[in-house]
């Protein structure tokens, strides 16, 4: 679905997280970066991938990852998401879509038969001066830190 690659740079964004303040690519210079969207806060695979990665947080920061979640879910409901589960890690709340359209994974998509418009689970893993290492199109919800991280 998304037009970006490995090797592409990664677009620069800025966008509201759960508690209002601006985040933008920019923030995360000079370390990598996990950013995963999902389709909505609060169901089923979105909590299971979201929980998976949070659950290996630690992992992540030491070899030196940060991780960013984006939908297209209102602040209060990312808000909402974090809190009952935790989440060490920042939300945006891209109501606007600026940074989902900007990473190419906004479309159009199949359940039980239904085609609508909506945004297609991707993983982007940025290196530190914004180049885009890797993009994980089939992501496994529950076992998703195996598919960034290598053991």
């Amino acid at each position: 679905m998304t037009h970006l690659k490995e090797g592409d740079k990664a677009p620069d964004f800025s966008a509201k997280d759960e508690q209002g303040n601006t985040v933008s690519l920019s923030d995360y210079k000079g370390k990598k970066l996990v950013v995963f969207f999902y389709p909505k806060a609060s169901t089923p695979g979105c909590t299971a991938e979201a929980c998976n990665l949070n659950e290996n947080y630690d992992r992540f920061k030491s070899k030196g990852y940060e991780i960013l979640g984006v939908s297209a879910d209102s602040a209060k409901r990312q808000s909402n998401f974090k809190n009952k589960y935790g989440f060490q890690y920042s939300l945006l709340a891209d109501e606007d879509k600026n940074v989902i359209e900007a990473f190419g994974v906004w479309g159009p998509k199949k359940f039980m038969g239904r085609e609508y418009d909506g945004i297609h689970r991707t993983t982007f893993i940025i290196d530190e001066n914004g180049i885009i290492e890797d993009v994980i199109t089939k992501v496994k919800t529950k076992a998703h830190t195996s598919q960034i991280l290598s053991e």
